[in-house]
Parts: structure tokens; sequence; C-alpha cells
């Protein structure tokens, strides 16, 4: 069952009533440039901060596999709600380096979601096996358990969930097919950090999960930076050690690995901005709220939130039949859009031979139809209400079906 974003936008993290300098009213006008996401806005706030993170990793001369990475690994595992973390060079490698842990490979299936972003399939291919895509929930655009019970095979080994813009997948729903299938999970959380589904956090839901720290990300480092997050102790442990050459030891090689680790500096920025991510995560939820009740009557499709989900709204997502001529009337009214993602992975050159001719069914309908819909409007915990009401006012005058 799917409700409006404003019904859990009523439950948001803790200090979402606390009043921010930022979240004060002005008068709309024309003239208001609001950019999709202000990157330096979270840096300013913490620059004391930061700037002592780097500084006492200049200082330490540790630059890789060091204590502020042990530590930023136990925190986040913590936060998560798991026994294990281990940093990593990206949210790509995350997944991937998982896959191969599990000997994912040549001959093997994984179900992954139509409509996601293409690294969710790269995993599966750099790993040498075969995504299985199926199409996903319309209402919430997570995947659709009965479309992954529908698609197992003798070879499929695992299912990647994607908790995509923040939403939490049907994780219950996801498991109950996995188990009787006798499958792996591997939680997709790159956009979801913070995220619950039941009461439990995004990366503590599946048998493992992926996370990515890109700068954009709810929690984000100052460049390329990932993770994963489990309960398996011999995972962690094989996943660290194909990250780092396929070595425990210095000179020694079990196997062939990749060079896949997490700098210092990265975590030490990411362990400041871990304290906050709470705090940011209840303020993205306060300009959620707002959108969806000011948009309530709107001329778009608003997001949908699935009973018992608490995203962190990576992004807010509406939909439109008038898509391009929608972001090119917000462009006119200061109002800077994007399209999470414009062009869905089976009609990606990487996967031609996946998808019939562009001539032919599409075999994946919906994607496609969304990939020609969605459109993301401002969203930050940096973000004014008064720039959401420019957004909204905006969105509102819009002559569209």
């Amino acid at each position: 069952m799917a409700t409006r974003a404003a019904a859990a936008a009523r439950h948001p993290a803790p200090h979402a009533d606390a009043r921010d300098p930022s979240l004060t009213r002005r008068p709309c006008s024309v003239h208001v440039r609001v950019p999709f996401l202000d990157l330096q806005a979270p840096h300013h706030e913490l620059r004391a901060e930061i700037d002592a993170a780097i500084a006492d990793v200049l200082d330490r001369g540790w630059f890789i596999r060091g204590q502020l990475l042990e530590a930023f690994e136990a925190e986040f595992a913590q936060y998560c709600g798991v026994r294990h973390t281990v940093g990593l060079s990206n949210g790509l490698d995350a997944l991937h380096l998982v896959l191969r842990a599990w000997d994912v490979g040549p001959g093997d299936e994984v179900i992954v979601p139509s409509h996601t972003f293409v690294a969710t399939w790269l995993a599966v291919t750099f790993a040498g096996a075969t995504p299985v895509p199926v199409e996903v929930d319309p209402a919430t655009y997570t995947i659709d358990p009965d479309a992954i019970a529908h698609a197992v095979t003798p070879r499929t080994k695992a299912v990647i969930p994607v908790h995509l813009y923040g939403q939490p997948a049907d994780m219950t729903g996801v498991m109950a097919v996995a188990e009787r299938h006798g499958l792996r999970v591997l939680e997709d959380a790159a956009q979801a950090h913070g995220a619950r589904d039941q009461g439990r956090r995004a990366g503590a839901l599946g048998h493992a999960a992926a996370f990515s720290f890109y700068p954009g990300k709810n929690l984000g480092a100052i460049g390329d930076a990932g993770g994963i997050t489990t309960d398996d102790a011999a995972l962690a442990d094989r996943v660290r050690r194909l990250a780092n050459y396929g070595s425990s030891r210095k000179y020694v090689h079990e196997e062939a690995g990749f060079n896949a680790r997490l700098d210092e500096v990265q975590a030490a920025v990411l362990r400041v901005k871990l304290r906050r991510l709470d705090e940011w995560n209840a303020r993205r939820a306060q300009v959620a709220a707002r959108y969806a009740a000011a948009l309530a009557d709107g001329p778009v499709a608003l997001p949908q939130v699935r009973q018992g989900a608490e995203p962190v709204w990576h992004l807010f997502v509406v939909r439109s039949a008038a898509r391009d001529r929608l972001a090119a009337h917000l462009e006119a009214h200061g109002v800077q859009t994007l399209v999470h993602y414009p062009t869905p992975p089976h009609r990606q050159a990487a996967y031609a031979a996946l998808a019939p001719a562009i001539t032919d069914a599409d075999p994946w309908p919906l994607a496609t139809r969304l990939a020609n819909e969605v459109l993301s409007l401002p969203m930050g915990p940096h973000l004014a209400e008064r720039d959401v009401d420019h957004v909204a006012a905006a969105l509102r005058s819009f002559d569209g079906p």
C-alpha cells in the first residue's frame, strides 16, 4: 500500500522539528535561481571540522588502510546495525566485489531492476554474470518481488534490489522470494544512507549491501568513495582482500584482486559527515513534506511511499507525460532540474545485445516510460523553504497534461 510523500514525512528522523536558519520564508520571484543541489553548503557548514579532519590525516602521514578508515568502518557498521563495514573506492566496486566474493561469475544470472542507474547492471557484467532485468513497482519505482519470483531460473544466483531515490525496496518481499529459491540478496543502497524498511536501516536488510559515498549522496565524500555492509565476517574479509590486490598480508596474494581501497582522507571526511547524517536527512524530509503539500493538486504525479518504509529523499522525483516541456518551463523560472535517468539500461549501447531492436516490442516498457517521464526537483538539506515554495509555484503554473 502506497501513500503520498507527506505521509512518510510526518515521521522524520530526529531533529526534524528544529528550526534551521536556512529554512525561512521569502516572497517568490522570477529572478530566483534554485540550483538542483548545493554541494558547497554542507562543506561551509562543517568547514572547521572537515579542515581539522584532513589536517589530522596529513599530520599522521598514513594515507591508505589506516586507523581513520578502521574508525569509519566501525562507526558506519554501528549506524547501519550490522557487524561489518568495508570501505571501498566507489559504489560500483562495492557491488562488483560482493558478487566476486560470492563467486558469482560466467554462466550465472543476477536479477536487477529495469529502472536504475546503469552501475547496478555493470557490477553484474564485471563479475562475468548476466543481468536479468525485471520491472519495478510503478508506484515506488523499486523492484517488484513478484517480478523477481517469475524471473528465477536454475542459473539465478543473486538479486540486487535498489533503494532508488532513497526509497527502500520491499525487502520483506524480496527476502521471502530469495529464501524460497536459495538466492543471495545484495542491496544497492547507493542512494539510501539512513533509510529504513520496517524499522531496520538500509544496509542491514539483505545478505550484504553496497553504498556509494559520491559527493552528491546523502552521505558524501569529497571524491569517489564507497563501501559494503554485512553481518558475514567471511564475506567482509574476502571483499577487503579482493580490494587490496587479493592480499591479506603485504606482498602475499592469495587470489587475483583489484585496487579498490577507501583512502584515509575520504574516511576522515565521512566520519565528520556521518555525525550529521540523521539531521540532514530530517531536513530532506521537511523539504519533501513541503513539496508534497504544495503540489498535492498539481500537474504532476508525486512520489509515493510504501507502508512501513522510511525514505531519506536522496531525490524528489515527479512524473509528467510532458516532462521535457515541464523541465524547460521550470528552467525559464530559474529552477534547475535533472533526469534520473533519461535512457534505461536496456537501451544503452553497452547492453544492445540484451534487448531487441528499437523497432521491436519493448521487453521492459515501464522502464522506458519512466525514463521518458521522471523529473528530479531540487532537493537537499540546505534547500531553503523560500526556494521550495518558488519551485512549487513555478511547477503549478505549468500548463501541461
